[in-house]
């Protein structure tokens, strides 16, 4: 596994590097093969806030958590935390699902690439919508469509933009500013 470590407002010492790989290392021990994967690790610092965001990519998989502290280290351990827990409830569905298949996927289920497609196809029953919500896209700028997210007091706001007339999607991040999603 390969290590990506970049630092927002704050800079990466070799301690801190050294503490990350050890911590994200530790997660090798849930498969049978070391993913061949890349770990990209951000830590940031905001006022007195630190947070750490790790995403690991794998085939079919994405293992991503974010936590916050005041202390570094400590949201280190929190983030790593929860990557386990992802990890140990997607191992439980896929053991899970091939005892209900019969046992056929029994020899796989511990590798990553197992996990991955398994899980994928597990999820997929899970989700149940209990809300649908219809609404005319009106057109206007980036500008407006932030005031009536603001106004409306939602985290998100999906408006039709007036110029180029493609679906768009702002929404408030946790560091207080607005993002933007639009199409390609």
């Amino acid at each position: 596994m390969q290590f990506n470590i970049r630092g927002e407002n704050i800079e990466v010492t070799p301690a801190l590097r050294e503490y990350v790989e050890k911590k994200v290392a530790k997660l090798k021990r849930y498969f049978n093969e070391t993913p061949n994967t890349d770990a990209y690790v951000n830590l940031k610092v905001y006022n007195n806030t630190q947070s750490v965001e790790v995403t690991i990519p794998m085939t079919g998989l994405l293992l991503r958590a974010e936590e916050s502290h005041t202390d570094m280290y400590a949201a280190i351990d929190l983030v790593i935390e929860k990557l386990e827990r992802q990890i140990r409830k997607h191992k439980t569905k896929v053991n899970r699902r091939s005892k209900q298949n019969g046992g056929i996927h029994e020899m796989i289920a511990n590798s990553a690439d197992a996990t991955t497609t398994l899980v994928v196809d597990e999820e997929e029953d899970e989700f149940e919508i209990v809300r649908e919500k219809r609404f005319d896209l009106k057109p206007m700028d980036t500008e407006e469509a932030i005031l009536q997210m603001d106004l409306l007091g939602h985290n998100f706001f999906v408006y039709n933009h007036a110029e180029t007339g493609t679906t768009n999607v702002v929404y408030k991040r946790k560091d207080g500013r607005y993002g933007l999603i639009s199409p390609e």
